[in-house]
């Protein structure tokens, strides 16, 4: 049900407006003022505001204002019993839906407002989508291990219980999250990913729970957090043992209060969300050095997930593989079928140790089928790319630096170094900056600075 908020200082009208609106079936909520409207906007999801121009304290176009720089996608009709061409022209620059004039056309009015929810609904919907075109994998497999996981899957996804899956790099920690999600009563809800790892300790706080404007330096407008952006869904916490004892406390505090304050707020905020968290660390191990925190464990550990990795489930390897060689071969040519791999190939591929999981397999199909010809991809073929996959990123030879300054060579090599530990790593930050003695952070500002493509 979609909630509208009136803000007018008149009784008489907002009386009106809330009747018709509750009849034509949307929750109301009213504002006799533009601070009081503000203070309604911060506690309530609210879909659609109507506004009027002349209002005490807070003129109705500050109020428009205020409104399309803390919420830039909420549609805003403007209504006034003094109006202009001028101030219509106005209030639509600033980003109003629409403007119209007292006394009010009741049926005028409920048209607008039908549309304007409706160009909402279609801008979620369009969300969605997108968000939806990022899932794109399933989960493959019948072995022990991975029925399990599939079981703990839709054991928990009815409820409302916090899930913490444990597994390798690539081997599909995501996937089960968003598995969870899909198959969950809030599957039509946001998903929302934080990756503990890639956000630097200053900023944690920030990102998971918003900030107001000018809460600290750089936070030129009001910002939503990871918490509320995940309202009514879930939030994955993806490598929440890379996140800081002081960042994990915070989570904590949410957890056991069910409330929240931006950074630089003092109003608390109250969100219906599920947490879901990942790590690919030894999480005991990370409790009894001191560098997580056990009562936070307690709190996500209510249903545990271990994703087997690769080489624990090889019996899924020729389902996997033909499941990407097809997905691969789509798009690549009208009448393009998918390649299949010889006895010899899936030898190699049984006998090869997948350090990097299901997603080293994924870049590996993806790779023979962009430079094989081979319809039936042979053993030798096999091994060749898969030799070329762990060592094609050495750059060993020094010829390539040899007309470069000094500055220039060292910049070279620091960048293909880095490349190679990354794809090492599974492309995991804070694996790959531990490996390198460095803070994830600094390893950030070296991908950036090299642009660097960090491969998913």
């Amino acid at each position: 049900m979609s909630l509208v908020l009136v803000i007018d200082d008149e009784p008489g009208i907002r009386s009106v407006l809330h009747d018709i609106l509750t009849d034509e079936g949307y929750s109301v909520i009213c504002a006799a003022d533009g601070i009081e409207g503000l203070t309604l906007l911060k506690e309530n999801p609210v879909d659609l505001v109507i506004l009027d121009v002349w209002l005490p304290n807070m003129g109705g176009i500050d109020v428009l204002k205020q409104i399309k720089e803390d919420y830039p996608d909420l549609e805003v009709i403007v209504i006034s019993g003094h109006a202009n061409i001028d101030m219509a022209v106005k209030a639509v620059k600033l980003g109003a839906f629409d403007f119209i004039e007292k006394p009010l056309s009741l049926d005028r009015l409920l048209t607008i407002c039908r549309n304007a929810l409706h160009l909402e609904e279609l801008r979620k919907e369009n969300t969605n989508l997108k968000r939806s075109l990022f899932v794109e994998d399933e989960i493959i497999g019948q072995s022990p291990g991975i029925r399990t996981v599939k079981e703990r899957i839709r054991q928990s996804a009815a409820s409302d219980a916090k899930v913490l899956i444990l597994g390798d790099n690539g081997t599909g920690k995501e996937l089960v999250a968003r598995e969870i999600h899909r198959q969950s009563s809030r599957a039509s809800g946001p998903f929302v990913e934080v990756n503990c790892a890639a956000i630097p300790d200053t900023l944690i706080e920030s990102e998971l729970f918003g900030h107001e404007k000018g809460a600290f330096t750089g936070a030129v407008s009001r910002r939503k957090g990871k918490f509320e952006s995940a309202d009514g869904g879930s939030l994955f916490l993806d490598e929440i043992a890379d996140m800081s004892l002081t960042a994990q406390a915070k989570v904590l505090r949410v957890i056991q209060e069910q409330l929240f304050q931006r950074v630089g707020g003092e109003t608390p905020f109250n969100v219906d969300v599920r947490l879901i968290a990942a790590t690919n660390k030894d999480i005991q191990e990370e409790i009894r050095s001191g560098r997580f925190r056990e009562d936070l464990y307690f709190r996500l550990n209510v249903v545990p997930i271990r994703v087997p990795s690769l080489r624990e489930r090889l019996e899924d390897l020729p389902l996997l593989a033909d499941y990407f060689l097809k997905k691969f071969a789509t798009g690549s040519g009208v009448n393009e079928r998918p390649r299949t791999l010889s006895g010899g190939a899936m030898q190699v591929l049984r006998d090869y140790s997948w350090p990097g999981n299901i997603r080293e397999l994924k870049n590996f199909i993806e790779r023979i089928n962009i430079m094989s010809d081979e319809e039936s991809i042979s053993g030798e073929t096999a091994l060749y790319y898969l030799g070329e996959q762990q060592v094609s990123s050495a750059h060993t030879d020094l010829r390539d630096y040899l007309d470069l300054r000094l500055n220039e060579a060292k910049e070279l090599f620091e960048k293909r170094f880095l490349e190679t530990k990354l794809q090492e790593c599974g492309y995991n930050i804070s694996h790959t900056a531990g490996t390198l003695g460095i803070y994830p952070s600094n390893l950030h500002s070296k991908i950036k600075k090299y642009s660097i493509e960090i491969k998913k």
